[in-house]
């Protein structure tokens, strides 16, 4: 089988999008003009939704000392919804205010890395943090808050800029890495490793992707430890259970598969408002951002539960080395299943 150099030749990066970066490769050369348009939207995605921005909505939200009413672009319709369904889906374990949890972890703007005092006292629902639906009403795309509140969309905020870009690609393959989130359009499978925790330079597996979207979660890339006392440590990470505010326990990686239908994809990403509309079907048309989503949700939410709502395939890997797998997921496993 040819490689993916060969196959899709064409590459175009863009090394800051999101902070972890985005690298296209397509079939076809991508032209100047969808070039500058892509970069536009990667720009007025993160002035509207990165709280890494203090120039962004999310920033304006997080300093509204009497909260507000925050009208957000169209195109942001679609990922509310998905943050309505996994709320829903997952009990409230995911949720865009578990912004003000990472803060208060150190996983700030600043990247601070250090946990503030009165954490203990505030993270979590439990403790009183504000609850998407309940402190933040929506109205379309309308936002409506009565207190200064710090979302973050991180859970499924990459993978749908992932779908965005896709829709306005005109050729007929091509792959998006966005850094543990691809979205797959080829003619022939294309093999993608699925990266070990443990060790960044092996694989526990093989999956092979035509029409999808794969993505992972796993806290080995970004985490830190924080001092208890003298003698001990605890270790971070910024996958956290909304409800409680902490950082998932027991699972060391997940990843979560979504196929794509070619036929719905190809007619998707020719349409002429391609980002402004939202559809019943939110896989179906935003694939990436679901099993972003979905990659997170595992680490906090029961399976069984969360198929109920989503139709996905997944692997998960525990604390032990024990690997969890639905059937049918794309994929060549090289440890014991569970």
């Amino acid at each position: 089988m040819d490689s993916l150099t060969q196959r899709m030749p064409f590459v175009t990066a863009f090394y800051r999008a999101l902070g972890t970066g985005m690298v296209i490769s397509v079939d076809s050369p991508i032209d100047d003009k969808v070039r500058s348009a892509m970069e536009s939207l990667i720009e007025d995605y993160e002035h509207v939704l990165s709280r890494f921005r203090n120039d962004s909505l999310i920033a304006a939200i997080g300093k509204a000392e009497h909260g507000g009413s925050f009208d957000f672009p169209d195109w942001c319709a679609p990922l509310f919804d998905l943050y309505d369904a996994l709320f829903s889906a997952t009990s409230g374990a995911i949720d865009p205010c578990v912004g003000e949890d990472l803060i208060r972890l150190g996983y700030d703007a600043s990247l601070s890395f250090t946990v503030t005092q009165d954490a203990p006292e505030h993270l979590g629902a439990l403790r009183g943090r504000a609850v998407w639906g309940r402190d933040v009403t929506r109205h379309g795309t309308t936002l409506v808050t009565h207190e200064p509140v710090q979302l973050d969309f991180g859970a499924c905020g990459k993978g749908y800029l992932v779908d965005l870009l896709g829709r306005m690609l005109q050729s007929s393959q091509f792959v998006i890495d966005a850094g543990g989130d691809l979205l797959i359009h080829a003619e022939q499978p294309i093999s993608v490793a699925l990266e070990d925790p443990e060790d960044q330079s092996h694989a526990i597996g093989i999956a092979h992707i035509a029409n999808g979207a794969l993505c992972a979660s796993a806290p080995s890339r970004r985490h830190w430890n924080v001092a208890v006392n003298e003698r001990t440590q605890i270790a971070i990470h910024h996958l956290l259970n909304a409800i409680d505010g902490l950082p998932a326990q027991q699972t060391e990686a997940s990843w979560a598969y979504v196929p794509c239908n070619p036929q719905h994809f190809n007619k998707l990403h020719h349409t002429a408002d391609k980002s402004a509309n939202a559809t019943p079907d939110i896989a179906r048309d935003y694939p990436t951002a679901v099993a972003d989503g979905l990659a997170t949700a595992l680490f906090v939410s029961d399976v069984a539960q969360l198929q109920r709502t989503f139709d996905f395939t997944y692997a998960t890997l525990d604390e032990s080395r024990q690997i969890a797998v639905s059937r049918n997921f794309p994929a060549e496993l090289f440890l014991r299943s569970a």
